[in-house]
This record gives C-alpha cells, sequence and structure tokens, in this order.
C-alpha cells in the first residue's frame, strides 16, 4: 500500500487553474449559498470523476449540511449515510496532540521534554538519538525520526498487502524498525512529515499515565464530547455498523483491478491512524478543540503555534497536531486530512470553529486527482468546480 503525503499545495494551485476563485468578502454565504450548492456541485463531481462514494458534513452560521453521492457499497449499491463509520487515518494525529497537551497542562510533562526522558534507549540506532529531541519536535514533525511506513518489511507497498493485512504490530516493533534508518535530518533543522514521530507522542502518553493512549483518548475527549461513533480499534479488522466499503487499486497489479479492502488488521498504523469515526463526530471535536473546550488558551496557543512545511507546498504550515492553511481566497482554515488503504478525509475549520467541513472518499485513489481540494475550495471560498475533479493539475497527494 503507496504512503501518502497529505498537501495542500493542490488548494493553492487551484487559482492557476482558470477557476472562478472569489475573494474572501465574496465568498461569505448569502441567502443563495445557504444551501452550499457548490460544495454539493464538489461532491457530485468527484463521483463523476471514478470515486465510488463521497461523505460531507459542513457547518456555518445558518447550521449544518449534510452530502453525498455515489454509493458507499458498490456491490450492494446503497448510498453513504450520515452516520456511517470510516477509517479517518491521519486525523487521528490531532486527538494525540491534544492528548499531549491536556498533560502538559496539568503539569505531568513538558513539550521540552525530551523523548530519551519519558523512553529511555527506544530511539536509539543509526544516528537516532532520543536525547536530542523534544516532545515539541515530535508533534510539529521537525524530530527527523525515519518514517517506519517506509520500511518494505511493513508490507505496505503493492498488491503484498493483501496477504499482510491480518498482520498485527506492536508500537515497539514499529518504531525498531525506523531506528533500522538514518534519520532524515538532524532534530530542529528541517521539517519532514513523519508517521513513527506520532507512535512515540502517543507512547510517552502511556508512560506519563500509565494507562493505554486509547483509554486516555476516551476518558478525556471521547466521553465528555459524546463522541459515540469514534473508537480505536487496535487490532479489530471490522468496522462498526453502519460502514460502507472501502476500495482501494494497486499500482504493481495487472489492470489496475480495485480491490474491497474494507477490514484489515489497523496497528501497523496505531496511534497515528487508526482511528474510525464519522462526519458528525469529527465535527463536533472540532468545535470542541477551537473553542477551547479541551485545552486551555495557554495549550491552544501551543498548538496553533507553527513552523513552515515545506514539503506541502505554499499556503501551509504545522502547528502540534493540526495544519494551517490559507487559501486563495484569503480564507485561513485549520485541520488535517488522513489516509488509510481504501479511504481518504478530511477535517478542517475557521480558528474560531463557526465554519467547518469534515468530508471522507470511500478510496485511497482520490489522493491521485483533485476532488478533495476542489471541495474545500468550494465550501470555503464559494469556488465553482469543474464538472470532474478525479485528475487533472489540481493534486492533493
Amino acid at each position: 500500500m503507496r504512503t501518502v503525503r497529505i498537501s495542500l499545495a493542490a488548494v493553492v494551485a487551484a487559482a492557476a487553474t482558470g477557476l472562478a476563485v472569489p475573494s474572501a468578502q465574496a465568498a461569505a454565504p448569502t441567502g443563495a449559498d445557504r444551501g452550499h450548492v457548490q460544495t454539493r456541485a464538489a461532491v457530485h463531481a468527484a463521483v463523476a470523476g471514478g470515486i465510488p462514494g463521497v461523505l460531507a458534513q459542513a457547518h456555518d452560521a445558518h447550521g449544518t449540511w449534510h452530502g453525498d453521492a455515489g454509493v458507499a457499497d458498490l456491490t450492494t449499491r446503497r448510498a453513504p449515510l450520515p452516520g456511517d463509520r470510516f477509517r479517518a487515518g491521519s486525523i487521528s494525529k490531532t486527538f494525540i496532540a491534544t492528548v499531549l497537551l491536556q498533560l502538559e497542562a496539568e503539569g505531568r510533562l513538558r513539550l521540552s521534554d525530551t523523548v530519551e526522558k519519558w523512553l529511555p534507549g527506544v530511539v536509539r540506532g543509526h544516528g537516532h538519538d532520543g536525547r536530542r529531541i523534544s516532545l515539541r519536535r515530535l508533534l510539529n514533525h521537525t524530530s527527523g525520526v525515519y518514517d517506519y511506513t517506509e520500511d518494505p518489511g511493513l508490507h505496505l507497498q503493492g498488491k503484498q498487502y493483501l496477504a499482510h493485512r491480518y498482520d498485527t504490530w506492536r508500537p515497539e516493533q514499529l518504531v525498531a524498525l525506523a531506528m533500522k534508518h538514518k534519520p532524515n535530518f538532524a532534530p530542529g533543522t528541517s521539517w519532514g512529515y513523519t508517521t513513527t514521530e506520532y507512535v512515540l507522542a502517543a507512547m510517552v502518553i502511556e508512560r506519563a499515565t500509565g494507562h493505554g493512549y486509547a483509554a486516555e483518548a476516551e476518558r478525556r475527549i471521547f466521553q465528555p464530547l459524546g463522541l459515540h461513533a469514534t473508537t480505536l480499534p487496535g487490532t479489530r479488522s471490522r468496522l462498526p455498523a453502519p460502514s460502507g466499503r472501502m476500495y482501494t487499486k494497486f499500482a504493481d497489479a495487472p489492470r489496475h483491478e480495485v480491490h474491497d479492502i474494507t477490514e484489515f488488521n489497523p496497528s501497523w498504523a496505531w496511534s497515528a491512524g487508526e482511528i474510525v469515526t464519522s462526519t458528525a463526530d469529527l465535527d463536533r471535536f472540532l468545535a470542541a478543540l477551537m473553542r477551547g473546550k479541551l485545552l486551555p488558551k495557554a495549550q491552544l496557543d501551543e498548538m496553533t503555534t507553527t513552523v513552515p512545511s515545506p514539503d506541502f507546498g505554499d499556503g501551509q504550515d504545522d502547528g502540534l497536531g493540526i495544519f494551517r492553511a490559507e487559501l486563495p481566497c484569503g480564507k485561513v482554515i485549520w485541520g488535517h486530512t488522513g489516509f488509510m488503504p481504501g479511504s481518504q478525509s478530511m477535517a478542517y475549520t475557521t480558528r474560531d470553529g463557526r465554519h467547518r467541513l469534515v468530508a471522507n472518499f470511500n478510496t485511497d485513489w482520490a489522493g491521485d486527482g483533485d476532488a478533495a481540494g476542489y471541495l474545500l475550495l468550494a465550501e470555503f471560498c464559494g469556488t465553482v468546480p469543474p464538472s470532474s475533479t478525479a485528475a487533472g493539475s489540481v493534486v492533493v497527494p
């Protein structure tokens, strides 16, 4: 299974494709826009471009809107449902950062603490040195730690994944895979998105609390917010009902046939990407986070203090478990995207939490096209999408 990096450079590039991108003032909802006309068009354009199904939820001053297009299941042909669960991938990282910042607010750790302090001897080998890496560098991707998902021993690349989809991995094994390689760069000297960092962050949560990271996330976030559709499945391979199916293609497979990849053991992603949730739950989480219901002001300010993320292109910076993106219309949004086999998701909000968009595509080949970028532009900028958004010059990789 290919490793996918998330970029909003595509959204900025969209301004150069000849699309109508209004100014920030012009993009404000009007009476004619309250039905999310452009967003609805972008959802349907994604399906017209080859994505099986799309599920979206937006919230603004006029209330909550649900949208869907295509099918949740290619066999039964049933439509996506607003309550459908899906794998949200790296959106998990925003939850992990929130828990770690809560622990800082409680005085149980400091972001300036080294990884070595909490996980002695774990980050060592081939130039890695946990004594030089702070917890903050884990959260903003400036640690330089190698990404274990790039190691061929994980069997994520290509059709071989089918034979390993139910393998179980422990977090210590995942980190050990990373330690077999040299760091990407010296801590603090550059930026690079690395899954290993958030596995380490969750290991620190467990060491600091004496509890599993999933139990802490449930106690601190899921239960207080009533996120009843959100789970951290561990090694469980099935999605809870209601849910649709998830589809993938393998670059090394003949004729690039479509595979149903819904069931697999997500332990290889662990804290960095295993979350299962719904659009409503992610929307509620975003609103609570940005309105200060989960973090004190000092920690929320830390979360939203950014560093450049040059690998992801112009217009996007990295905070702690959350990205800041400035769209071509001038609107600034905060959030995260997530890929898992057969699934692409995104969850974004304005800084005040008043305007939000959550969406899921039930395939990972959506990342080979521009559907996600145009959906963001449609909702936050009022951009009219092209008739098909599966391919072209705008790419959210």
